[in-house]
């Protein structure tokens, strides 16, 4: 006889899905804000590649998980 097995379930409480989605979309959307600032205010000759890849990655991440989180707290499990 196999051994009971144990239930999947989540390291975040549910209780917590709205409020991480709120904060990490917000963060996403201050550091993509700050993409853009960056872009537009600075010239091409003092522009630094490591900068907007870093501040990118950082949007592009807690968007990410931001939205994935939303999903989760309205009932769409992906």
């Amino acid at each position: 006889m196999a051994p009971s097995a144990k239930p999947i379930t989540s390291p975040v409480p549910q209780s917590l899905y709205p409020t991480l989605a709120f904060m990490l979309l917000v963060f996403g959307l201050i550091f993509t804000a700050s993409f853009f600032i960056y872009e537009t205010t600075s010239s091409r000759k003092n522009r630094s590649l490591a900068k907007e890849l870093v501040t990118g990655a950082i949007a592009s991440v807690l968007l990410g998980f931001g939205s994935l989180f939303l999903l989760l707290s309205t009932g769409v499990y992906v």
